[in-house]
């Protein structure tokens, strides 16, 4: 018997999933963009250009490529090693690039140097692959790009891809969400796993190696870079960290540092190279109504600024803004990390003190978990956001929320910050 299949006209209709040649057919309008680190691109004839610069930086190249670069490029420089430093659940190996003006290419002798050493990872979320390709073109800049000043005074590590096995689980659907690259990683390891998830219970074997590379190599500064999800907002780098404008922090001194020293240097950067930055951003009631308020919260230690925190080693959590340009979130990413290695190497002696008084500490009691203030703690009067309206969708049945694409001041939001859990 032949049977007929009635689809609902919006299915069929103009911009339908149905109709749709990619997913950006669905994304809301981009505001226009151009940044002063449009320059930090590679010309086409340059010998040592990445593979997500030739492709103009819209697609990213996969962990074999994005490897055979960067052994070429270590080879190359005598700045640069290359080296394993484990293993994923399907047998790829994990690398980490160490940079040193020093050439020190083993924890104790970048330690006897008495540098502070940034530690950046791309790819936990492989999906999210903006540091990837921002750190190959950094580090192709300090190699033979006229920035090797930077080393004079820090060391940096990279690692390019965290979740190597999600990274090759590769499509053009699996960030719908998200305006490039063409195309994107997965989320999960093999094994399912979130490795955003893990690190206080390192179920993964790719979490167990991160966590003996940040032993090994006490970095002074750790950051972990994402992409986010859900609304829409002008900021297109936004970044956080426990004690975000004097909120509690398991490292008070390190929280400080990052306050006074880290935030105002990388929002100046930004800003001077045509970004907007902001704070780490999460609706406090409702993810569709931003006017009840936004929380700057901290998390548990099941995520990598917050078990960094733990254990005394300042970390940030970076969250690009998903629905900005992709060459936009990579310049961005660049622009941070190179600021981020300049302001440790500046303030080198505040930051090794900030990290010794922590770690000497000891507190009559500490907070086992973090909850929101019932009342606001602080007003931010101006939260740049993106105008919308919303609307009865066929497909839910319920109101829905429709990006219009035109920056829109949402003055006098509430912002919760978090407080010690008292239970």
């Amino acid at each position: 018997m032949r049977r007929t299949l009635l689809l609902p006209a919006w299915l069929l209709a103009p911009g339908s999933l149905l109709l749709a040649a990619s997913p950006a057919d669905f994304l809301p309008p981009a505001p226009a963009w151009h940044g002063a680190s449009e320059a930090l691109v590679a010309k086409p004839d340059n010998p040592w250009i990445t593979p997500a610069e030739k492709m103009g930086l819209l697609d990213s190249p996969n962990y074999d490529d994005t490897i055979a670069y960067l052994k070429k490029l270590c080879t190359a420089s005598p700045l640069l090693e290359l080296q394993a430093f484990g293993q994923t659940a399907q047998g790829r190996t994990l690398y980490v690039v160490v940079a040193t003006r020093e050439q020190a290419f083993t924890p104790a002798a970048l330690r006897a140097g008495g540098k502070p050493t940034l530690l950046a990872q791309g790819g936990i979320h492989a999906g999210e692959i903006d540091g990837k390709d921002a750190g190959l073109m950094l580090l192709r800049d300090l190699a033979f790009g006229g920035k090797t000043a930077l080393l004079d005074r820090a060391n940096f590590l990279f690692v390019p891809v965290f979740n190597a096995d999600g990274h090759e689980r590769v499509s053009e659907w699996n960030r719908p969400n998200q305006r490039g690259p063409v195309h994107q990683g997965w989320r999960t390891t093999a094994q399912n796993l979130n490795l955003n998830r893990d690190y206080i219970k390192a179920d993964a074997p790719e979490m167990r190696a991160m966590l003996e590379l940040l032993h090994g190599w006490t970095p002074s500064l750790y950051l972990d870079l994402h992409v986010t999800d859900g609304i829409d907002y002008q900021y297109d780098i936004t970044y956080g960290y426990h004690g975000w404008d004097g909120g509690p922090a398991w490292s008070p001194h390190s929280a400080q540092w990052l306050e006074q020293h880290l935030r105002p240097a990388v929002d100046a950067a930004l800003k001077a190279n045509g970004h907007i930055p902001g704070g780490l951003i999460n609706a406090a009631v409702d993810d569709r109504d931003l006017s009840q308020g936004i929380v700057l919260g901290n998390g548990d230690p099941r995520f990598s600024n917050s078990y960094g925190d733990l254990r005394h080693i300042p970390s940030i959590l970076v969250e690009n803004h998903s629905l900005k340009p992709y060459p936009q979130r990579v310049l961005g990413t660049y622009v941070l990390l190179e600021s981020a290695l300049k302001a440790i190497g500046e303030n080198a002696g505040t930051l090794q003190s900030a990290i010794a008084a922590d770690c000497a500490a000891r507190p009559a009691t500490i907070a086992a978990n973090w909850i929101n203030a019932g009342t606001p703690a602080k007003t931010q009067v101006d939260f740049a956001g993106i105008a919308y309206e919303t609307y009865v969708s066929p497909a839910s049945g319920t109101k829905e929320v429709r990006w219009l694409g035109k920056p829109r001041l949402y003055p006098q939001l509430p912002v919760l910050n978090p407080r010690p859990e008292s239970r």
